[in-house]
């Protein structure tokens, strides 16, 4: 049985309290909103509450607690509000799986109409309902600028369907859409999106990615997109030990090694240009990502897919090259550290 951790060690997630309060995080104030309250239905583990907890609180102190949350169908919504109730303590409307963003710009010109120019809007979904069936909706936000911060819960799949294959979905991994069998198993290469990149674009005035595993990065990012007006994207990686078969205590583990192989890249990016990146310090190669995820167990199997971990090392190389990632570029060797 493993030990469950309630103080996540070199996360600063939930101590800090003893700190100047210049240099507490939003989760360590007693004051904080607690957005996403005790009580929802998300598994043991989930990372989407985690993230959604994290980034709708940072928000909710960065406008005074004038916000207004629009929620997409999908995992987020289905645990947190089973009708009639609800986990949510701030303002929080749900829409279709597709419209999110639609509804969130009606929101911010129904309140800019009334002259609430105080009162910002928050738009949020997991991938599916962001990457695959609401980009459209996304993309002309995006296009008419409009004042709205939208943030996307990565788990790389439709996970409270059955753990269907999603645009975020990675390379490699297996699904029940995308199942390990035949010569190239489970998702495949050259297919998927890449979000960010395509929010980046549009050149709107703010872009960021994040994971649950910096809480400080997170809250900053969540923080320094309400210092903008008009459209603004989130990007948040949050493991899910249903769909990635991992244990329920190594969420924050395994957020940690998507940065650290670089499989992840974390940035900032204004008007369409690269700002700021997180630098890896200790590079590790991304066997140590993908052998503790049950969706990557084929390819350390009896026959060891090394040609398809080549392909995923290559893509975080990549990555490292392409935003600078470490400094200077340090190779990696082996699959495993």
């Amino acid at each position: 049985m493993e030990r469950v951790r309630f103080y996540q060690i070199g996360s600063y997630a939930a101590g800090n309290r003893l700190l100047d309060g210049e240099l507490q995080t939003v989760q360590s104030d007693t004051h904080r909103t607690n957005s996403l309250n005790s009580g929802h239905r998300a598994c043991q583990g989930c990372g989407e509450a985690l993230g959604a907890r994290y980034a709708l609180d940072a928000v909710m102190r960065a406008t005074g607690n004038q916000m207004v949350a629009v929620n997409a169908t999908g995992c987020l919504e289905v645990f947190s509000t089973p009708y009639p109730e609800t986990a949510w303590q701030v303002p929080w409307l749900h829409s279709l799986f597709g419209n999110a963003p639609a509804v969130a710009t009606g929101v911010a010109a129904a309140l800019k109409a009334k002259g609430r120019t105080d009162v910002r809007v928050v738009g949020q979904g997991g991938d599916g309902g962001t990457v695959d069936i609401g980009l459209a909706c996304l993309s002309g936000m995006f296009e008419r600028n409009d004042d709205v911060l939208y943030i996307c819960y990565d788990n790389g799949g439709y996970m409270n369907t059955g753990v269907q294959r999603s645009g975020a979905t990675p390379h490699g991994a297996a699904t029940t859409t995308t199942p390990a069998v035949g010569p190239q198993p489970g998702n495949d290469f050259g297919k998927g999106k890449n979000l960010p990149a395509i929010a980046m674009a549009h050149r709107i005035p703010y872009v960021a990615t994040a994971t649950v595993a910096d809480l400080r990065d997170l809250e900053y990012k969540a923080t320094r997109a309400m210092e903008f007006r008009g459209a603004r994207y989130l990007h948040v990686l949050v493991p899910c030990p249903l769909g990635w078969r991992t244990a329920s205590n190594e969420t924050v583990k395994i957020a940690r090694l998507a940065t650290e192989t670089g499989i992840f890249p974390v940035f900032e990016a204004e008007d369409g240009e690269v700002v700021a990146v997180s630098k890896i310090r200790k590079r590790r190669p991304v066997g140590d990502y993908l052998q503790p995820q049950g969706r990557f167990a084929h390819l350390f199997g009896a026959t060891p897919r090394e040609d398809v971990i080549a392909k995923i090392q290559a893509e975080a190389d990549r990555n490292v090259r392409v935003f600078g990632l470490t400094d200077p570029e340090v190779p990696v060797h082996g699959v495993v550290s």
